[in-house]
């Protein structure tokens, strides 16, 4: 009798010890609308990176949108006006834990530190270190992919398009070229004349003033080990964010880049505003801590 009441009080503290230790129930991931969150009697306008405890309670306006994560890590997205129950909406989340939160928190305390970079930076002087007049959103040195699939975007003015994107091998041979009237390009890496490269160079100029040109980047395909390495982290991951949702390609786009995947966060990002807009100043911040963009 003794042992079932222990049993039953050491029960009951770990049960308060997880609901108490918890100071949130969801973080904001993405905003979109003139949404409120209401603590207390006040309401406030909500905020991404926000922390929302189970007695909040949330206001969508119409063709709103706020992208979630529960505290054990599960994602929820909300699109439908009205106000709800910040306690409802965790009560509809799955029990068990989840690894998402890992890359989720490292968003966002990347982006934190961007913006205090940022604020910092304020009235510096800054060189310029880029002559190009088209500036290629790629690391300087070379970036590793995973996949197979790599988005190029470019800063360029509209007077220098079409543009001309070419595709060599390291030994400065061509291999692929592409023209369009657009500042971004997604090349298949699985294609037959770039399927056996392990490296390419690529490098953006201004078909009608072929001496408008970018540097050379490389994007460098993952050595087998290495990959291997990220597929088992991977595959946990995509066990709990595989539906093609915006938020879900959020989460990738962190895991990417917290391995350093670049290319691959790029794509993530890409995918995940597409689906829906608000992640754009995630992506924003994701492009200015790498220096991928001015």
């Amino acid at each position: 009798m003794k042992g079932r009441k222990l049993t039953m009080i050491l029960a009951l503290v770990l049960v308060s010890s997880f609901t108490f230790g918890q100071d949130y129930a969801f973080k904001v991931m993405a905003n979109k609308g003139s949404n409120e969150v209401k603590s207390g009697d006040t309401w406030q306008p909500l905020k991404t990176g926000a922390s929302l405890k189970s007695t909040d309670e949330l206001k969508l306006v119409d063709n709103a949108y706020i992208g979630l994560i529960h505290a054990t890590g599960k994602p929820l997205e909300m699109r439908q006006s009205g106000s709800y129950k910040v306690a409802d909406l965790a009560a509809k989340i799955g029990g068990g834990s989840s690894v998402v939160n890992k890359y989720t928190d490292f968003i966002l305390s990347s982006n934190a530190e961007t913006k205090k970079n940022k604020l910092s930076a304020t009235g510096a002087v800054h060189r310029a270190t880029e002559t190009a007049a088209i500036k290629v959103m790629l690391p300087e040195k070379y970036a590793d992919v995973y996949n197979t699939t790599a988005v190029i975007n470019w800063d360029g003015n509209k007077a220098l398009g079409p543009y001309v994107v070419v595709v060599k091998n390291v030994f400065e041979d061509e291999l692929a070229r592409f023209e369009t009237p657009e500042t971004t390009l997604t090349i298949d890496l699985s294609q037959a004349k770039l399927a056996s490269e392990v490296a390419i160079l690529i490098e953006v100029s201004s078909k009608n003033n072929p001496k408008q040109i970018s540097k050379q980047h490389m994007i460098k395909k993952m050595a087998a080990a290495d990959k291997d390495k990220v597929k088992t982290s991977l595959t946990g991951l995509m066990g709990e964010v595989s539906d093609p949702t915006a938020i879900n390609k959020f989460i990738l786009a962190g895991f990417y880049e917290e391995n350093n995947l670049l290319i691959d966060a790029i794509v993530a990002y890409e995918e995940a505003v597409k689906l829906e807009p608000s992640y754009q100043e995630s992506y924003d911040e994701f492009l200015l801590r790498h220096a991928l963009k001015k």
